[in-house]
């Protein structure tokens, strides 16, 4: 599986060079020579290969992060090709139809590559911005179980916290929560982009800390797969201090206007020995109600039987650059957003944060902001 993986990596990126390089030529025409044609090929595969190679013998830190950010510029010069085709044909029509050229051919083409490159420009600074500029998404769901009050509860899953997501994210999500009025804030897996390096290089159990103390229940969590990989137990030590109460297999219950709740918490699937879902609700009452983090979305269809009023994940990041949110949505049952199925509700997350690269593009930074009722109020 994992040559299948890498092979079809391989694939991809050599289509993608040879987009990349057909869309400079493009673009160089009007200053291009034999000589000067050869060498766009010669140093786009070269880049994409060279990237490749140092990113797979792990060369140097976070070397996957360079052949990432590669492929994202490469995979916006294919776009950038497209939008700049479709407005060429969309041109082409329009003189077509009225038989008389709008312009003479020069600045047409002038035109074109003057499109092209603000388009190109335009695509990293929006995905630039959907990556940092956070929206709020807010949410009113009723369930068949007593509740005394309304509670108000923030997701913000996949902060991936490190040196491009850190000081800045975490105060920004305590801004939200203040200015949201959320009584509890829940983060459903991958709080830390791997490990705690970043995290305690910038002090950053401050700022965690002072988010923890905002909320009138505190902060909850789970650990995603990237709290996995090798840093179990640091990060694990790490959340704890700043104040973070985690659910790894287990179950808490809190009181909301003298009313129990009980938080279920699961690792994450990348932990093998994990606790079946059923073995934990057989620790709650469920007759009152029941939330679950579940960092990845895969056990939807099993979860939507069983007597869970409200699961949350994230993991998916809705595919976090077009169009693998496409993909994203075709291998889930759910793979982003809110949908009512069977027993209970079900949310998951595009993410807070980011993997690998500061950019997102059909996806945005978010956290929900969800609104429990016993039995009143609409759902949007």
């Amino acid at each position: 599986m994992r040559y299948a993986f890498f092979i079809a990596i391989f694939v991809l990126l050599q289509l993608f060079s040879v987009g990349a390089a057909l869309s400079v030529q493009w673009w160089l025409q009007p200053w291009q020579t034999a000589a000067s044609q050869t060498s766009v090929w010669v140093v786009v595969f070269a880049i994409t290969n060279g990237l490749l190679l140092l990113s797979v013998n792990r060369a140097f830190k976070n070397s996957y992060r360079w052949i990432s950010g590669w492929m994202l510029v490469m995979h916006f010069m294919l776009l950038t090709a497209l939008v700049t085709s479709l407005f060429y044909g969309g041109y082409w029509l329009t003189t077509s139809l009225i038989g008389d050229a709008l312009a003479t051919p020069a600045t047409v083409d002038f035109g074109l590559r003057m499109l092209a490159l603000a388009v190109f420009i335009g695509l990293f600074v929006y995905a630039l911005y959907s990556a940092y500029a956070p929206v709020v998404r807010e949410l009113s769901i009723d369930i068949d179980k007593p509740l005394a009050k309304p509670l108000r509860i923030a997701v913000a899953s996949d902060l991936h916290i490190g040196r491009l997501f850190g000081s800045g994210a975490i105060d920004r999500l305590h801004h939200l929560m203040v200015k949201n009025t959320a009584d509890i804030l829940l983060m459903p897996g991958d709080i830390m982009d791997d490990n705690i390096q970043a995290f305690t290089d910038y002090n950053m159990a401050k700022n965690l800390a002072e988010l923890c103390k905002s909320l009138p229940y505190g902060v909850y969590a789970t650990l995603g797969n990237h709290d996995l990989y090798g840093h179990e137990q640091p990060i694990v030590q790490a959340l704890r201090a700043a104040g973070v109460q985690l659910l790894n297999d287990e179950v808490i219950g809190i009181e909301h206007e003298g009313q129990p709740i009980w938080l279920v918490g699961r690792f994450d699937n990348h932990k093998r020995q994990r606790v079946a879902t059923t073995d934990l609700l057989a620790q709650v009452d469920t007759t009152q109600p029941v939330i679950l983090l579940d960092h990845r979305p895969s056990d939807i269809a099993e979860h939507s039987q069983m007597p869970i009023d409200l699961q949350l994940s994230g993991h998916t990041h809705n595919g976090q650059i077009f169009p693998a949110n496409f993909i994203v949505s075709a291998i889930n049952r759910l793979g982003y957003g809110y949908e009512a199925i069977g027993k209970g509700h079900f949310v998951v997350s595009s993410g807070y944060g980011f993997w690998g690269i500061p950019f997102r593009l059909g996806s945005r930074s978010e956290i929900w902001l969800i609104t429990v009722n016993d039995h009143v109020g609409d759902n949007v």
